[in-house]
Formats: C-alpha cells, structure tokens, sequence
C-alpha cells in the first residue's frame, strides 16, 4: 500500500505542476497595451520567427505604397490609414463586448473593423485567431453616425452632397496599392480595463466613432498572414482613438509604445507617462504623420559630413517614425557613406549584394564589437542610437545591413527618410499631441514605466505585457484538459486499489 501510494502521488504531483505552470503561462500569457488608465492587448507580429528578406521588404513596399501615396476619399487631409502593422492589439466593442483583433497603428486617423455585411473580408487568419464581423445589430449601445453630424463634416472636410436626415455618414479609402476599404461610422463602446493600480485593472469603456467597413479590396479582403479585423488608429487628426478618448477626458492627449521585437509583445500606454523620463523634440508642422526633423548622422565618433539641405529633401519634410514598418529607409546622400562608413570598419569583408539591394557578408566575430554604433541627432539635442545587433541582421550564413536606399525606390517613395521597427524596437517612444512633440529612449520592453492616473493625480506601474495567438491557447487547453482526464483516471485507479 505504502509502496503504490507513493508510486500513485509522485504522477498527481507531476501532472498537478504542469497543470498548475500551463495555465499560469496561459493566463499571463495574454497580456496588454495599457491605456493611461486602461489596457489593450498587444503582439508583435514576427516574434520568434526567422526573418527573409523578401518578406521584411515586401511587407514594407505594400505597406508605404499606402502610407506615402495614399489618397484620402472623403477623409481629406486627416490622414491616410495604412493597412499592415507589424504589432496588433485586441479589443473589446458594442454591448456584450465582443473581442476584436486590430493593427495598432501610428499612421492612421480613424478606426474601423470589418462588418458583418462584408462578403469579401476575412474569416480567419494565420496568425492564429478567429476574425469576428461587427454587427450593429448585436450591440445594445451601437448606433449609426449620420451624415450632418459634426464629426462627418470634419473627416470630409465639410458636407456631403446629397446628405439627408438619418442617412448614415460613409467611408472610402482607396490606397495606393489598389487596396481599398469602404462602408459608413457607427458609434459604440470600446471596452478595456482602467489601471486602479500598480500592475492592476477594472474594466471600463469608452464611446468612440469608427468606420465599420462593408467592404474591402486588395490585401485588406485576404484570408493571410496579414489578415486582422481591422486598424486601430493612433494618428494626428481629431478622427483617431487617442483624439476621441481625449475629448472626452478619458486619457490625455498623450501615448507611448515600447515594442519588444525579440520576445514580442511590449507596453503601450495611453496618458501622461512619468518614469522614464523623455527627451522630447518638436513635430514638423503642416505633416499628416509624425515628422522630426533630423540635423546630423554619427558613425561611432565620426559625424558624417552631410549637407543640411539633403534631411529636407522632397515635399515630405524631416524622418517619418513609423512603428509599423519593419526597415529604416534613407535617402541615397544619407544612405552611401553611412554605409561605407560601417564597412570600413572591417577591411577583409567580402560585400555581395542579396536580391539586388541588400549589401551581406561574412563575419564569424560578435558584430557589436567589430562594427560602431549609428547616433541620428534630431532637433532640440534628441539622439536615436542603434546599435549593430540592430541594425544588422542574419540572413543563412550572412550579416546583412538593415538600412535601406530610398533613393533607389520609386518615385512615390523615392528619397523619403523613413523609420522603422529596426531602429524603434526596445525604445520608448513618446508622442505628445498636445504639445505637438515626441521623443524616445533607451529601455527595456518587458520591464515597466508609470504613468499617471488624470482623474486622481496618482503614479500606477504599467508592466509589459503578451498577447498569445487562440491556436496556442486552444492548445494549451487542450492539453490541460487531456492531463485533467488523465488524473482523474489515475485517482480513480489510486481508490480501486486502496
């Protein structure tokens, strides 16, 4: 008896510490993007998986064709909703919440999620997750946004022709890869949970109008790796979510995100972030997205001898942060002697240029310590320091550099100083809307910032957080659901025998 209890409790305890370990890993596991007093889930999209070449440039020409060359129908000049993000957040909208998975983005100005009248948008995805069609009809709080109120007449830049009472307020947006979503504003609930502490949350919501999108073309209507419900949009127009919560006094007109490109997941915080604090330096002025105005380039301790007039080339004045693209693009004066300038540093490489663009080579040591760091000097002293680990990248037995020649582009994206995940990864970024600022630093994505409570001046830890896909958490509870079986076959086998 001794001797089978022992024998019995020794597999109950095993099966109890998994059980114990693969539902804290399942429950922490789904994490968040913090809203100043509330939280949005958040993932970045490649974590974990081995970078292509073809792929990281593919997803950056789809998506800059829309971000640069969008054209804004009826929306203006508010901005240009662009459609592939590297990192998305899930959301909760209408009465009962249903969850929604969105592409977090700092290029677009509205929001909007497939609707249920959509025949052409996706019900599925590789990345792991069931898509949910919003249907007006199913939420309690939803209602539709009319032509004459004020908020069509903003995004439009005024009336509509043929407006009528009750008539619906409508979208298109037609991008400039042929991609185009269209349908009409519906006002709801989106639901997520208010900071009440340090690492804690109650539930809250907030009303916000966003387009539910009828139908959809291009990329934005395919069941693929890309396939989300639709943009949560964090731009500059009175029209995105961070402009909306802050009319109404939800948040301040203020967020952050620190994307943690190795682990995934990372903080994104909504509200008046004071630890750590932030060098902040000024938006250029009259731009639909957020642009800084960049004054030198710095090779290790060489200052590369740049003339002014190249970091204002084109219409598309100073460097574009965009954290939804994956590259860093610089025009070709910026571009040729900074690389040369990294290559110099080894003088045995055997350079061989992958896919007609990319300059790799041999290189058996650690790049850190043969190759200098790249410091970009921005208005107001700001300085964004990438380190080689950043900045090159493996591709089979080669190191490959990162930086991108704009000049070598199209005409649409030609000569554009553009930054991406490449050098934005394990920084905090700042935007200050209200002071029309932003700024980032050096810091660790899976630790924690604070910020500030607006509504009771108080000072709450804001952690990183993960979101897991639903094929992995199905997974896992399936397996927990198999070990649960399985003990209690054994306890009953234990009884039967005692």
């Amino acid at each position: 008896m001794a001797t089978a209890g022992i024998g019995t409790s020794r597999p109950l305890t095993l099966l109890l510490f998994l059980i114990i370990n693969l539902l804290s890993n399942t429950i922490n596991g789904g994490g968040g993007v913090y809203a100043d007093n509330g939280i949005f889930s958040v993932k970045y999209k490649y974590a974990g998986r081995e970078r292509s070449l073809s792929t990281l440039k593919a997803h950056d020409i789809s998506r800059q064709l829309r971000f640069l060359a969008g054209i804004d129908i009826p929306l203006g000049g508010s901005g240009r909703p662009d459609a592939v993000g590297l990192y998305y957040a899930k959301i909760g909208i209408g009465t009962p919440s249903k969850d929604y998975y969105v592409q977090v983005d700092t290029g677009s100005d509205i929001v909007w999620v497939n609707c249920i009248q959509c025949r052409e948008c996706p019900r599925t995805s590789s990345l792991g997750m069931e898509l949910t069609p919003y249907d007006l009809e199913e939420s309690t709080t939803g209602k539709l946004v009319s032509c004459d109120e004020q908020f069509c007449l903003e995004v439009n830049g005024g009336p509509l022709s043929g407006c009528t009472t009750n008539m619906s307020c409508p979208y298109l947006q037609i991008y400039g890869d042929g991609s185009s979503t269209a349908g009409y504003f519906v006002k709801d609930y989106v639901q997520y949970n208010r900071v009440s502490g340090d690492l804690e949350t109650t539930a809250a919501n907030g009303s916000i109008k966003f387009g539910c999108g009828a139908r959809q073309s291009g990329d934005l209507g395919s069941s693929g790796e890309e396939a989300l419900d639709g943009i949560l949009g964090f731009g500059k127009s009175n029209s995105s979510i961070i402009s909306q919560l802050a009319s109404t006094r939800k948040v301040k007109k203020m967020f952050a995100h620190c994307l943690d490109g190795t682990n995934g997941g990372g903080i994104f915080a909504m509200g008046h972030v004071v630890q750590p604090k932030v060098n902040m330096t000024p938006l250029v002025p009259n731009q639909p997205h957020y642009n800084v105005n960049m004054t030198g380039v710095q090779v290790g301790h060489i200052i590369l001898n740049i003339s002014a007039d190249v970091f204002e080339a084109g219409d598309r004045k100073g460097t574009i942060i965009d954290s939804g693209t994956t590259l860093a693009y610089l025009p070709e004066l910026i571009y040729e002697p900074l690389v040369a300038k990294i290559l110099s540093q080894q003088h045995n490489l055997e350079v061989q240029t992958i896919h007609g663009e990319y300059k790799c080579f041999q290189y058996s040591e650690r790049v850190d310590d043969g190759f200098p760091p790249v410091i970009f000097h921005f208005e107001n002293s700001l300085l964004l320091k990438v380190y080689p680990h950043e900045y090159l990248f493996q591709y089979e037995n080669l190191w490959c550099i990162g930086w991108q020649n704009s000049g070598m582009q199209s005409r649409d994206r030609k000569n554009v100083t553009l930054f991406g995940d490449l050098v934005l990864s394990n920084k905090l970024v700042l935007y200050d809307l209200e002071n029309q600022t932003i700024g980032w630093t050096e810091y660790n994505c899976s630790s924690s910032i604070k910020v500030q409570d607006e509504q009771t001046g108080t000072v709450h830890l804001v952690g990183s957080h993960y979101i897991s896909s639903a094929k992995r958490l199905n997974t896992k509870w399936g397996v927990i659901l198999l070990f649960l079986i399985l003990l209690m076959h054994w306890s009953a086998h234990s009884r039967c025998f005692s």
